[in-house]
C-alpha cells in the first residue's frame, strides 16, 4: 500500500494489516486480523460493530495502550512498534487525549483537580487558568471543588471531555462516550464533543453503539470480522 507525500504530510494515524489473537486455553482468539485504516489530521471517524466486535480492543491498539500481535501502526508519522510503553506515553503526552464510557475520574480529585492532571508535567504557567476555563466551556463553571460523587453521570462525563481537550491535543480517543448516560444528556456530549473538535480542529476516533453520535462523524466504519469496512460516508448527520 503506497501514499502520497502530501497523505504522509496530513495522516494523523495508520494502521496496515493489524492484527490482535489472545490466547483462552488451548485456543487462540483472533480479534482483529488484517485490518487497515488511516485518518487524517481534523477527521472525525466513528467505529461502530456488534458488542464483543472488538472495538474498544481497536482503540486500545490504535491509542498505543496495547501492542498489536501483527502489523504495522504509526501514530504522528512514528511507529509505535519502534517505541516501548514509555515511548508511547511520551509520544502522547500532550497530544493524545481520552474519553471513557466509565470516566475514569479519580475519586479523591476535585473536578478542577481531574482537569489539571494532563497538565502536570506541562511547562505553561497557566495550567489551573486553562483547567478552569474548560471546566467553564463544558458549563462545569460552578463545580470546580465537586469530588466525582458529588457529580451527576453527565456532569462527571464532561469533566472527562474537558480534561481530553485541556492540553488542545491533536487527536482525541473516545470509548462509548454516552453509554452510561441517559438520551437527552448523551446528545449534550455529542453536541459538547464535536463543537470543542470544530473549534480546536482535533482528529476524533470513537466506537459507539449510538447511531446519532456516528452520523456526526466525517466517516462510519463497521468493524466485522475483525476487518473495517465503510459503513457510509457522512455529512452533517446525513449519510452520502
Amino acid at each position: 500500500m503506497s501514499y502520497s507525500s502530501d497523505n504522509q504530510r496530513t495522516r494523523i494515524l495508520y494502521a496496515n494489516q493489524l492484527g490482535k489473537r489472545v490466547t483462552s486455553g488451548e485456543r487462540e482468539l483472533v480479534i482483529l486480523e488484517s485490518l487497515a485504516l488511516e485518518v487524517d489530521r481534523g477527521e472525525s471517524v466513528a467505529i461502530v460493530g456488534s458488542s464483543g466486535a472488538g472495538k474498544s480492543t481497536l482503540l486500545g491498539l490504535l491509542a498505543g495502550l496495547d501492542a498489536p500481535s501483527s502489523g504495522e501502526l504509526e501514530m504522528f508519522g512514528q511507529s509505535l512498534s519502534a517505541l516501548d510503553e514509555d515511548g508511547r506515553a511520551a509520544l502522547r503526552a500532550g497530544r493524545v487525549g481520552f474519553v471513557f464510557q466509565n470516566f475514569q475520574l479519580l475519586p479523591t480529585l476535585t473536578a478542577m483537580e481531574n482537569v489539571m492532571l494532563p497538565l502536570e508535567l506541562s511547562p505553561r504557567q497557566d495550567v489551573a487558568t486553562k483547567s478552569r476555563q474548560c471546566l467553564e466551556r463544558v458549563g462545569l463553571g460552578a463545580r470546580l471543588d465537586h469530588l466525582p460523587k458529588q457529580l451527576s453521570g453527565g456532569e462527571q462525563q464532561r469533566v472527562a471531555v474537558a480534561r481530553a481537550f485541556v492540553t488542545d491535543p491533536d487527536l482525541v480517543f473516545a470509548d462509548e462516550p454516552t453509554g452510561n448516560l441517559d438520551e437527552t444528556t448523551g446528545k449534550r456530549i455529542i453536541d459538547l464533543l464535536f463543537d470543542l473538535n470544530r473549534e480546536s480542529g482535533t482528529t476524533l476516533i470513537l466506537v459507539t453503539h449510538d447511531m446519532a453520535l456516528a452520523r456526526r462523524c466525517d466517516r462510519c466504519l463497521q468493524l466485522e470480522g475483525g476487518r473495517l469496512q465503510a459503513a457510509g460516508r457522512q455529512h452533517h448527520g446525513v449519510e452520502a
